[in-house]
């Protein structure tokens, strides 16, 4: 009988282990399978503590966990200190901060990956959507007006036969999208409250018109862009919030406006902006950046902007190939803009790309100095074998290359075939080569074929060397047939460090960009 009894003191012990901060239970590799057991369903952050990201997303994590509390639901939120549980992070996949994943019904293996915003409203949506019905059903103005209010974004669906095609297409719009709730009616005092007179769908939102009225066939794929053309405000803000949005959405084509808000007439080319936006709406999502802000640096760097040069407009496309545009005029008035994206649109426009200015000495050096207005004619010499290293000022594993690269550089500076360069990808852009991470290493061997060859070897000397002195075939890849990760649409606020940061754990030797 003491025995159990003991059993059961050091069991309920265990239980009260699981501590709490702000609502967020506090996990560890000790009270994980316990804490899984008592909440079947847990949305569970992988953090590091010095991580910004992770610091910016704290708050919206808690009260996001606070609300779900406050609710009486059984969902629950934890984190986990990934630097301190390394066995954890490890089991987990754990490769750059903040990672989340959701484990259901008090299942370890293979927890799904969230992924809405980072938002309070976000993160409850997306729970709620993964652990109850696709649609809620109101059954009158009073939860119809608490689903709105508590809601950034909401969509209701007016059917007054639940089991209708169009009620049907409704349910399975629903269940395709994850961080917006949908909720459907038949009551007449709803329909009469929001002056709907027959079978709709309306997406209700705190921003712009306030609501949209869906028009046109009621399927699945006419919802589905309805609701993606209509969720994002028609200028939205780039921050460590949006960013999952932005990059995250249906529309690839982004004009960005790079302002600081400070300025006097901010309002004013906000008003312009806005207006030159309602004649693309769903078709280019127009962004603005606070070209003051510390953290957009970086990002006004990706398109070799400074921040005296601000305000300025910039477009890009999210393709397979991010590609950048730059509008003749500095102006930014509706007019001006129109006309730019008009062009965009019509297949007019010719890229923009970076370029340095040569300088003088950019042969005086073991490694050479390429930019963009020299490197084809370096690169492509059919007389020389170039190996080159592409890499960014910020980039921590280029700073590790850097005396390995000049090492090489010294090794082959006599050389009458082979020459060692390097380019800043961050102020120097080029059409036969996209740099996807940071540092990238092409080898471009002598002839008129114009072959590019991507290394893929160790970062040594003896490597390098090997690599060079085999023609580019010891270490040595097609270009495209790495491994390395690329860039897609979710990962250009990586260039504001706006999304992931690399763990230290297992580091794939690339910095994205």
């Amino acid at each position: 009988m003491l025995k159990f009894l003991l059993i059961c003191t050091l069991a309920v012990a265990s239980r009260a282990e699981i501590a709490e901060e702000e609502d967020v239970l506090v996990l560890k590799k000790s009270n994980f399978d316990e804490a899984l057991k008592a909440h079947p369903n847990i949305l569970v952050e992988f953090y590091a503590p010095w991580c910004g990201h992770c610091k910016a997303m704290a708050p919206e994590f808690a009260k996001a966990a606070g609300t779900l509390k406050k609710e009486g639901s059984a969902v629950r939120l934890g984190k986990v200190d990934a630097t301190e549980e390394t066995e954890l992070a490890q089991e987990f996949g754990v490769r750059g901060y903040p990672t989340i994943k959701f484990f259901k019904g008090g299942e370890k293996e293979s927890p799904k990956e969230y992924s809405a915003g980072r938002q309070a409203d976000d993160i409850v949506s997306w729970l709620k959507k993964r652990t109850g019905p696709a649609v809620a059903t109101l059954a009158g103005v009073t939860e119809a007006e608490s689903l709105i209010a508590d809601s950034e974004v909401a969509v209701i669906g007016f059917f007054k036969d639940a089991s209708s095609d169009g009620a049907k297409a409704f349910e399975k719009a629903a269940e395709a999208i994850d961080d917006i709730p949908f909720a459907m009616t038949s009551d007449d005092a709803v329909y009469s409250k929001f002056e709907v007179s027959k079978d709709s769908v309306v997406l209700f939102k705190k921003f712009d018109e306030g609501r949209n009225t869906f028009d046109g066939e009621l399927t699945k794929e006419n919802l589905l862009t309805f609701v993606k053309s209509n969720q994002l405000p028609l200028v939205i803000e780039f921050t460590e919030q949006t960013a999952p949005k932005i990059f995250g959405g249906e529309i690839k084509s982004h004009i960005l406006m790079f302002l600081p808000k400070a300025a006097a007439d901010f309002q004013d080319k906000m008003t312009e902006f806005k207006k030159a936006s309602e004649g693309f709406k769903g078709k280019i999502l127009f962004i603005f950046i606070d070209s003051d802000i510390d953290d957009n640096q970086r990002i006004l760097e990706f398109f070799g902007l400074k921040k005296e040069e601000c305000p300025a407009i910039r477009l890009i496309t999210l393709e397979d190939e991010m590609t950048k545009y730059k509008p003749e005029s500095d102006a930014i008035t509706a007019e001006s803009i129109v006309k730019f994206c008009t062009l965009f649109a019509e297949g007019k426009l010719k890229p923009h790309l970076m370029s340095q200015d040569i300088p003088k000495d950019w042969d005086k050096t073991p490694v050479k100095v390429l930019v963009g207005k020299n490197f084809e004619e370096v690169a492509f010499d059919s007389s020389k074998n170039v190996f080159v290293e592409f890499y960014a000022p910020w980039c921590g594993h280029c700073k590790q290359l850097t005396p390995i690269w000049e090492k090489l550089g010294e090794k082959y500076k006599d050389s009458t075939d082979t020459v060692v360069a390097k380019m800043d990808s961050t102020a120097n852009e080029i059409e036969t080569v996209k740099v996807h991470s940071f540092p990238t290493l092409k080898f471009f061997p002598a002839g008129d074929e114009r072959k590019v060859i991507d290394y893929n070897g160790e970062r040594t000397l003896d490597g390098f060397s090997k690599f060079l002195e085999s023609g580019g075939k010891d270490g040595g890849a097609p270009a495209g047939d790495d491994d390395d990760e690329d860039l897609d649409a979710e990962e250009l606020d990586d260039v504001d460090e706006g999304q992931d940061e690399d763990s230290d754990g297992e580091d794939d030797g690339h910095d994205e960009l």
